[in-house]
């Protein structure tokens, strides 16, 4: 799943692609607004951590496939 954070006083937004399940991801969001720190991990293993407060939005997607080459299809 593609995950896109935006953080407050920040130039860009963080985006990474995770192998949590969106429940998994909206819990560690509301719990992080509740007044604590979002704990995402990638599917390379990094750990991301932003503190609660300073979340803008976050949006959730489904992975885009890659399209390598010229075709128009």
């Amino acid at each position: 799943m593609e995950i896109k954070i935006g953080v407050q006083h920040a130039a860009r937004e963080l985006t990474l692609e995770s192998n949590q399940t969106r429940e998994d991801v909206e819990k560690a969001v509301e719990k992080a607004l509740a007044g604590g720190v979002l704990r995402l991990t990638d599917d390379r293993g990094r750990l991301f951590l932003v503190p609660g407060d300073r979340l803008s939005y976050i949006e959730l997607g489904e992975p885009v496939e890659r399209r390598v080459g010229f075709g128009a299809t």
